[in-house]
């Protein structure tokens, strides 16, 4: 999620019938500017889906950003429209036919991640993970992308935001903590749950 300096903020990973996604580590070749302003989030679509994949190519790893494809390693061709194509499947929101929304992280009018939220089996609960381009970790960025993201699932009459990653995810950990998620540690993993009933710790 939110990185330490240097390492990641979330993963993709696969999960029945669920989109994949977690948290990128804060990681991998450092800050490479300061990104300033206002953090919203806006639907993937096809206007910021290019803007989206230009990020992913030059800030982040496949691994980090999109499910595993058959296509040579790196950001060949066959690996950037497999990126499209798994945004796309996302356009329908929480009642299309991935039960996913998609959000771009834009800062100062930068895009420079993606949040989303999936529907769990459990009624008002959603799942949430995000990743974010390696200039735009360790700024404060993912905590307050995960804030508006809670406010889009209470928004969507969601009660419960749910999210996992691992235990030497610093970074993730820091932004879950820092928007009041209660955790809870199994071996590796850190399963988080915030409570839309309850108010947010401030900013």
């Amino acid at each position: 999620m939110e990185p330490d300096a240097g390492r990641p903020v979330g993963t993709f990973r696969r999960t029945a019938n669920r989109c994949p996604m977690g948290w990128t580590r804060a990681g991998g070749g450092g800050r490479l500017r300061h990104v300033a302003g206002t953090v919203r989030l806006e639907p993937v679509d096809e206007r910021n889906l290019e803007p989206l994949l230009s990020v992913a190519a030059a800030e982040a790893e496949p691994g980090d950003v999109m499910p595993p494809v058959e296509a040579p390693a790196g950001w060949s061709h066959a690996r950037r429209e497999a990126f499209r194509e798994f945004h796309r499947a996302s356009f329908g929101g929480l009642h299309g036919p991935t039960g996913t929304r998609m959000y771009a992280i834009l800062a100062g009018g930068e895009v420079v991640g993606v949040i989303r939220m999936a529907h769990r089996d459990e009624p008002g609960t959603v799942e949430t993970g995000m990743w974010l381009g390696r200039s735009a970790r360790g700024q404060g960025i993912g905590a307050a992308a995960l804030r508006e993201l809670l406010n889009e699932a209470a928004a969507a009459g969601m009660r419960l935001v749910v999210a996992e990653t691992t235990t030497d995810n610093h970074g993730a950990v820091s932004v879950l903590e820092k928007c009041g998620a209660k955790l809870r540690e199994d071996g590796g993993k850190v399963h988080a749950e915030i409570c839309l009933d309850s108010t947010l710790p401030a900013p």
